[in-house]
């Protein structure tokens, strides 16, 4: 499911993401005036962007396992408690139950105070119930589960998307950039996608464009990836790589239905090329089937004044 250009996402680590797909950090709902995106997920977010709930039932294995090793039979048998408790809290807030999620994150706490998936979680919980105070508590339970395992490499990404949803984005860059550069974690495409979204914000394009091409090397398939590139492409006129990029998008979404974004792009690229067929093909789907949106209301801009350059 594609997201327009001003309703930009971040996500959380994957797993949590299937609870809040578009959403979409992708949680994490986080609105980009310059760019947008998919979120979680900024899936609580904006992420979309989209933050990390794992899917899971309570006899497999859960994303939250950490490099902390008990040291004993009973240790091993409380950290299992936390385990569950977290996940079961996990299940609670994909379900919006934020109350009884919270008194499953106590018990987990109370099982093993230093497990630190039950820390990430209860940041996730306080960031998702959005108010001021909750905001500002969550932040230290993030940096809590950082602090307790080094190694636990989803807490770095849904710290970033939680301080890039309360616009803290040179700090979540760098959170990024931990999760993004740890080979072998399973949400490093999502976080590298975040991160350049989180360089866009920044108006830094040219670190942008590197984080969405280690992405596309780590997953040709990275949709994020391909249409923020094609708009950044466009925007140093280099319209055939750009061309590239949206035909392999193009066909990357067939099923999923074209979005205005994707519209808008191809009218800019017939526009750049002149061909006026194309343009005005697309140019009506997108007036057509999507009046009300921003890309709409731009293409209407530029109707108006080909001359001027598109904002």
């Amino acid at each position: 499911m594609m997201t327009s250009k001003n309703s930009c996402q971040f996500k959380y680590q994957k797993s949590f993401s299937k609870f809040y797909k578009q959403s979409s950090i992708s949680a994490a709902q986080t609105a980009l005036p310059k760019r947008a995106v998919l979120s979680a997920v900024f899936g609580v977010l904006v992420l979309s962007g989209c933050q990390t709930t794992p899917n899971n039932d309570l006899l497999g294995n859960s994303p939250y396992q950490t490099s902390t090793r008990a040291s004993n039979d009973r240790n091993l048998d409380q950290q299992e408690i936390a385990r569950v408790r977290t996940s079961l809290a996990a299940q609670y807030i994909r379900k919006n139950e934020l109350d009884t999620a919270q008194q499953q994150l106590e018990k987990a706490f109370a099982a093993d105070s230093r497990y630190a998936p039950a820390y990430d979680m209860m940041g996730v919980l306080l960031q998702q119930e959005g108010s001021r105070i909750n905001l500002a508590k969550a932040d230290e339970y993030f940096k809590k589960a950082i602090a307790l395992d080094k190694d636990f490499v989803q807490a770095h990404n849904n710290y970033g998307v939680y301080l890039s949803q309360t616009k803290r984005y040179r700090e979540a860059a760098e959170q990024f950039e931990i999760a993004g550069a740890t080979l072998g974690y399973e949400g490093r495409i999502g976080a590298l996608e975040n991160l350049g979204r989180t360089y866009l914000q920044l108006g830094d394009d040219s670190a942008a464009s590197k984080a969405f091409l280690r992405a596309l090397d780590g997953n040709r398939n990275s949709i994020i990836a391909h249409i923020e590139l094609v708009d950044l492409l466009l925007d140093q006129q280099r319209v055939p790589q750009a061309q590239r990029l949206y035909d392999e998008t193009l066909i990357l979404v067939q099923g999923q239905g074209v979005s205005p974004r994707l519209l808008l792009q191809g009218i800019k690229l017939a526009a750049a090329q002149n061909n006026i067929t194309t343009r005005q093909q697309l140019a009506q789907q997108l007036l057509s089937a999507y009046p009300l949106s921003d890309e709409a209301k731009q293409l209407k801009t530029w109707l108006n004044n080909p001359e001027a350059p598109w904002k």
